[in-house]
């Protein structure tokens, strides 16, 4: 071997030397910060589930302005952890179940508390049984929605979004201190149906809209950023009555879909037979080898083996 190829062998096996040196030195750097940045959705779902916790704390003392804010609060925690994940690439399993686990307390038991402290305590035992059919409506809806991901349109909710019911009854809250209201007979004959409602429609196939994959970089009708500009500007403005109008106008969105005409339809059934090894055509399981009909539309409807 010349002196010039073995000065070549020397170079590349030094040049991969400094490499391996480069990539354990990245592995090093690298690994602490994902740790840090899978952190940051996870604590902002645990600032949410908090907001949960002290808004039920907050009904149970009476003060059921703030018990409706912490559930704002909790919302806002709700739209940003998933967001936050999607953009740092650290979405997981685990984030998903967690943030379950954070909606069923925020959004299922604190405004289900919420309600019955602050509207449906005069009927005792109903307004308990009213509330935690609430409670037990969200939980469904949330479980379903978890083992239906990727089999609906990800445009379209299934039935109405635990944080959306939430909200309005938080709205309603918020609404009732605004107007100063002082009608403990007729807000619970209110409460009681609207809390039903909104149990219903979370467990229903009622399709909603979904926001989740809105793509702020493309370009937007002027009309939609001045109905935004008007919206913020009423947020600032009268925040609790616009917080129960654009929740009560979420809620009427899904009956508005479902009367056009939209429906429900999954991409893939949740339960599906196991498919046959048997050959379509196989004489001994009796059916027609010629039968294209029977072919197509069958082999959901064959019997398992």
């Amino acid at each position: 071997m010349s002196e010039r190829s073995r000065r070549t062998l020397d170079e590349r096996a030094r040049i991969r030397l400094i490499t391996g040196r480069l990539r354990e030195q990245r592995r090093k750097v690298v690994a602490p910060l994902r740790r840090g940045v899978f952190l940051v959705p996870a604590t902002i779902t645990s600032l949410g589930l908090l907001s949960g916790f002290y808004s039920a704390v907050s009904a149970i003392s009476g003060h059921f302005e703030l018990a409706a804010v912490m559930i704002l609060v909790a919302f806002v925690c709700d739209g940003l952890d998933g967001r936050v994940a999607r953009l740092s690439r650290t979405s997981s399993q685990f984030g998903v179940e967690y943030d379950s686990l954070s909606d069923v307390i925020a959004f299922g038991m604190a405004p289900a508390i919420l309600a019955y402290t602050w509207a449906l305590r005069p009927i005792g035992t109903l307004g308990i049984a009213v509330s935690g059919l609430f409670v037990i409506c969200a939980a469904l809806r949330l479980a379903r929605f978890n083992v239906q991901t990727g089999r609906v349109d990800k445009n379209r909710f299934v039935g109405l979004p635990v944080p959306g019911a939430a909200i309005l009854i938080a709205g309603s809250a918020l609404a009732y201190s605004y107007f100063e209201l002082s009608s403990p007979r007729m807000l619970c004959v209110a409460m009681v149906p609207l809390t039903l409602v909104l149990a219903w429609l979370m467990i229903s196939r009622v399709p909603y809209p979904s926001f989740k994959h809105l793509d702020f970089h493309d370009r937007t009708p002027v009309e939609l950023m001045i109905a935004v500009l008007i919206v913020v500007a009423l947020l600032f403005a009268l925040p609790q009555l616009t917080a129960f109008l654009l929740a009560a106008a979420f809620v009427l969105s899904g009956p508005f879909l479902l009367l056009r005409g939209e429906s429900m339809r999954e991409k893939l059934p949740v339960l599906r037979p196991v498919p046959s090894n048997k050959p379509e055509g196989d004489h001994r399981s009796g059916q027609n080898p010629t039968d294209g009909q029977t072919r197509k539309t069958g082999a959901l409807n064959r019997p398992l083996h």
